[in-house]
């Protein structure tokens, strides 16, 4: 009687940052996709570190379904995540765009190899940074009220007249609060390294009762973070028709050669908080 053994299955690299060096005590401490550990691969004096994954879960058919799975792709980007966050704690790291998978670690070398250069580069320029993020809200009621017209014409047309004001004072409310965002990212981006302005966020994920007209990240010195706060503070006074919002620090994921889509950032972040 003959069995027939069950096919192996092939095990791939979710990668999830690049660093200058990898410290495998500190690694062993990290959890990283599916609950497992993660490891460095050494190459061309750089560390990249990965997750082990099945490939019949994480090849380029599966990722393709389950980037589709709100759930899963929450689960995943939280996972990514800390192991990210872990590494920025001890240093400057590069991260990976989501779901980057390699089929193996030789292949995983041979990308440290070839992106030398740029990595190495990106490496420097990040250490003692930080990316934090600000994004602003409209505040209804925070520019002039529109008086309400007079006329004739009984209660419909005068309902039809307050019903024009409310909806004119509303899109002035966005339009002044828009052009507030815009001012406040200008000067962010003067006191800031380097700064980026991303697509503001539609209400359902962003959770707000109010519309999102700033989405903004910022590369910061650590030494001026308590300088870059208090311009903030001071911008939110100066423009009380938006409502900022300062969080971080972030691992850089807005400022990397090769960074993430825009959904995989608000991903990455969102799923973090």
């Amino acid at each position: 009687m003959s069995t027939t053994a069950e096919p192996a299955v092939t095990v791939g690299a979710w990668l999830h940052g690049v660093v200058s060096d990898a410290d495998d005590a500190v690694l062993a401490t990290v959890t990283g996709m599916d609950g497992g550990t993660v490891r460095a691969v050494r190459a061309a004096g750089l560390a990249a570190v990965v997750s082990a994954v099945p490939l019949d879960g994480y090849g380029e058919e599966a990722l393709r379904r389950n980037l589709a799975d709100l759930a899963w792709l929450e689960r995943a980007a939280r996972s990514h995540h800390a192991v990210v966050e872990a590494l920025s704690r001890t240093g400057p790291v590069v991260p990976a765009r989501l779901a980057t998978v390699h089929h193996d670690d030789t292949r995983v070398a041979a990308m440290l190899a070839e992106r030398r250069a740029d990595l190495a580069g990106a490496l420097d320029r990040l250490a003692g940074r930080g990316e934090w993020g600000v994004k602003g809200y409209v505040v209804p009621g925070a520019v002039p009220r529109t008086e309400e017209p007079t006329g004739g014409g009984g209660a419909g047309a005068a309902y039809l007249r307050r019903r024009r004001a409310q909806l004119t004072a509303r899109d002035e409310g966005q339009r002044i609060a828009a052009e507030a965002a815009a001012a406040v990212h200008v000067a962010l981006a003067r006191y800031a390294v380097e700064a980026r302005r991303h697509t503001p966020q539609d209400r359902r994920l962003s959770g707000a009762s109010t519309a999102m007209v700033l989405n903004g990240a910022y590369l910061v010195d650590a030494g001026t973070v308590d300088g870059f706060a208090a311009l903030v503070r001071e911008l939110a006074d100066r423009h009380p028709e938006v409502r900022l919002e300062l969080t971080g620090p972030w691992p850089p994921y807005s400022f990397v050669t090769e960074r993430p889509e825009e959904e995989a950032v608000h991903t990455v972040r969102e799923a973090a908080w």
